[in-house]
């Protein structure tokens, strides 16, 4: 089966965001910025330092250039919501940004398979080890490479990604967690040829950073129906789980 695009349409101004993208009042600034000043004393600020973490039950090792997925609260969050709802038995599984993996264990918990890619070759090893840690590296198949380019023409029942939220150029590879400057367009324009029919993708946006609306937009663009599949507000921060599955994009043969 293949995947071929009608042509991108604009999106209609008129068409309502999905993202919660309400900034933080006053009071909420003035905890957020409360809580940085308590993680500093702690030590907690920093967070790609070596830490051994436990999310969900499962030992959860941190090296450094590698997102803590606990202290930064997005990479747990997206296990849980996964966890809540269970990746469906047999399933093909992509992970995108894997980092420390933890999407990925929670995913090999009963995927047929699961393969993750990160462009840090170091999140590739913190992955690896977590994977052993938790006897899953049967199930983990780890490659480093941007984006799409390390599965080239496989396809995946479920599609997992939480990705950049800034847009700009990263400094450097613990940076390219937080910074990219065309990855919205570039998952957007690739997703379908890695789709299966009936695949659907799990995208983890914050309101933290400019990059949000532009995956979004890209995606309606580009034919996707989108949905809420999970929200939690912080103090500081909200965080969205957007389901893409195929609208527009049309199969064209086998």
């Amino acid at each position: 089966m293949t995947f071929s695009y009608r042509p991108p349409r604009v999106l209609d101004a008129s068409c309502p965001s999905l993202l919660d993208e309400q900034r933080p009042g006053r009071l909420g600034s003035l905890l957020g910025k409360l809580l940085a000043v308590g993680y500093k004393l702690t030590g907690k600020h920093r967070y790609d330092n070596y830490r051994l973490e436990h999310v969900l039950g499962m030992p959860i090792l941190v090296i450094p250039t590698v997102a803590n997925p606990k202290l930064l609260r997005t990479g747990a969050y997206f296990a849980k919501a996964l966890a809540s709802t269970a990746v469906a038995d047999g399933a093909d599984v992509l992970d995108l940004g894997t980092g420390s993996g933890i999407c990925a264990l929670l995913a090999a918990r009963t995927a047929r398979q699961v393969v993750a890619v990160d462009i840090n070759a170091a999140a590739i090893r913190c992955a690896g080890i977590n994977a052993s840690l938790n006897r899953l590296e049967e199930r983990i198949d780890l490659r480093h490479g941007d984006l799409f380019d390390p599965v080239a023409k496989e396809r995946f029942d479920l599609v997992l990604f939480n990705p950049p939220f800034i847009i700009g150029t990263p400094k450097d590879d613990r940076d390219a967690a937080w910074r990219s400057v065309d990855t919205a367009e570039r998952f957007a324009a690739g997703l379908a040829n890695h789709l299966k029919p009936g695949g659907t993708a799990l995208l983890l946006l914050s309101s933290f950073g400019n990059a949000g609306t532009t995956f979004e937009s890209q995606l309606r663009a580009h034919g996707y129906k989108l949905g809420v599949f999970a929200r939690r507000r912080f103090i500081n921060e909200t965080i969205t789980i957007l389901r893409a599955s195929l609208q527009d994009v049309q199969q064209t043969g086998l």
